[in-house]
């Protein structure tokens, strides 16, 4: 693909392709997807700190009346906001006779059990403990010493994203059965990508890999890419993926359309189900950023076009989750080739 020229991106955001390419007649990428290189990349994201924070949602999804609920890494976890608008997280099984905080309801800023109605305003009581929460204006997390047993940090490793008030977020959350660094090596191989999702991308080629880019000092995935809008209409993109902690890629539009724009995905271990199988939760942010005088419009729509965006993420999890569940079955069987 030709080199996006940012004056042509002001006048015309779309391009029209000059011919339809079947999909097997694209140029095969699996030489060039080497499963060493893959595996590099995942093992120097495992290496970074997490500070043991892990994502459990969106903001959006802290009610006033509800807490946000997940599982992680086999331990229930509540997070709700205080009367001052602070996210507050903690154990999700009450001390009291263990009810399941996960349904109780938020009253003026405090969690009141169910079952016996032991109120919680985020401060220890009872035998509760709080944990550490944060919330990034897109997603919240909560901090997990035990399970993470690294160094804690005062904050999570967030990406640098656009100024979210002028930006549109979405967050999507699906789950697998599979491990977190199934789904981060899934986001490693920006090679798969119209291969195995020729509905939303065409054109893909990767102009920079770890092991080009000089290592350590530039460990990043660089793609020229087309996303598909209708027929042979298509929006041409530069997109970077990094990885800047163990359980997150990161990709950023640093060309064409969208520049600036950042697609987060998250990985939360969930805990193993009842056959012993490790669950995964996708949690991937979507954060749009345009120069465009029509985006400060779609803003306004924001409530009616994310749920398309959240359908768009699911589509193409859908797939890609079928690929880390496939790569955990291979792996714990001890198949995984390369």
């Amino acid at each position: 693909m030709s080199p996006i020229r940012p004056e042509r991106r002001k006048r015309l955001p779309l391009s029209l392709r000059r011919r339809p390419v079947r999909w097997q007649g694209q140029r095969p990428t699996w030489r060039d997807a080497k499963p060493a290189l893959i595996a590099g990349a995942l093992k120097q994201a495992q290496a970074r700190p997490s500070g043991n924070w892990y994502v459990v949602g969106a903001s959006r999804s802290l009610r006033g009346d509800r807490p946000l609920a997940r599982t992680v890494a086999g331990r229930e976890v509540v997070v709700w906001r205080a009367s001052d608008g602070r996210a507050v997280a903690g154990p999700g099984i009450c001390p009291h006779l263990g009810a399941p905080l996960r349904d109780s309801l938020v009253v003026r800023g405090t969690l009141v059990c169910h079952w016996h109605g032991l109120a919680l305003n985020g401060t220890s009581s009872a035998g509760w403990n709080p944990l550490p929460a944060y919330d990034d204006g897109v997603l919240v997390w909560v901090r997990l010493d035990d399970t993470g047993g690294e160094p804690p940090l005062d904050a999570p490793v967030v990406p640098r994203r656009p100024d979210l008030a002028r930006t549109l977020s979405s967050v999507y959350v699906g789950e697998g059965v599979c491990e977190p660094e199934d789904v981060v090596a899934n986001r490693l191989d920006p090679w798969h990508g119209a291969w195995f999702h020729p509905y939303s991308f065409v054109d893909l080629t990767v102009v920079g890999t770890p092991e080009s880019s000089g290592g350590e000092a530039d460990d990043s995935f660089v793609v020229d890419v087309s996303f598909k809008v209708a027929g042979r209409l298509v929006v041409p993109v530069r997109a970077v993926f990094t990885a800047p902690e163990p359980r997150t890629v990161v990709m950023h539009i640093t060309g064409g359309e969208g520049q600036g724009s950042v697609v987060e995905t998250h990985a939360t271990p969930l805990g193993p189900d009842e056959r012993g199988r490790p669950h995964t939760a996708v949690i991937e942010a979507v954060v749009a950023a345009s120069d465009r005088p029509g985006f400060a419009a779609a803003c306004r729509v924001a409530p009616v076009l994310r749920p398309l965006v959240r359908a768009a993420a699911g589509r193409l999890w859908r797939d890609d989750l079928a690929y880390a569940e496939r790569r955990w079955l291979l792996r714990s069987a001890g198949r995984f080739p390369g």
